[in-house]
């Protein structure tokens, strides 16, 4: 049992920081004067989630997900 946790506590350890390398890479929401004049309706709003940035939003959430499991798992005193 002792190796399942160290193996999940690195898990998590990479989780947590691919998680913040991930969020870093993100663009903010504010799209300034563009969101006024409708950018939303152009090409790369349309496709968003075939570009980098929704693969970007997708790895984020899997990664919460994972994120939140594996803190679940650690915190349950199973291994202790």
């Amino acid at each position: 049992m002792e190796i399942l946790k160290i193996v999940l506590t690195i898990l998590f350890v990479i989780d947590g920081i691919a998680l913040t390398i991930i969020v870093l890479l993100q663009e903010g929401k504010s799209a300034g004067l563009g969101s006024i004049a409708g950018g939303a309706e152009t090409y790369w709003g349309q496709n968003k989630g075939r570009s980098m940035e929704g693969a970007l939003v997708k790895s984020t959430k899997f990664l919460g997900c994972l994120f939140m499991i594996l803190a679940a798992a650690l915190n349950l005193g199973v291994f202790n």
